[in-house]
């Protein structure tokens, strides 16, 4: 039985490391970063961390405010 299990483990791993080597892969940093500047220059408008989030749909703005006396 524990054969089999190491038989069993042993082919999920040859399955993963064929997926990963017949994946297509950028070979150079420049591209791959440039790639990603122009994803981020395309989506900044819809970006809250740039544009903020709007008082009116801001679920975790205080609904009320606290007053001392």
């Amino acid at each position: 039985m524990c054969s089999s299990n190491s038989v069993v483990q042993a082919q999920k791993l040859v399955d993963q490391l064929r997926a990963e080597a017949s994946m297509e892969r950028m070979k150079k940093i420049s591209h791959t970063a440039a790639d990603l500047v122009q994803y981020c220059q395309e989506h900044r408008r819809s970006d809250p961390l740039l544009t903020g989030i709007a008082a009116s749909s801001n679920p975790f703005k205080d609904k009320k405010t606290c007053v001392l006396l």
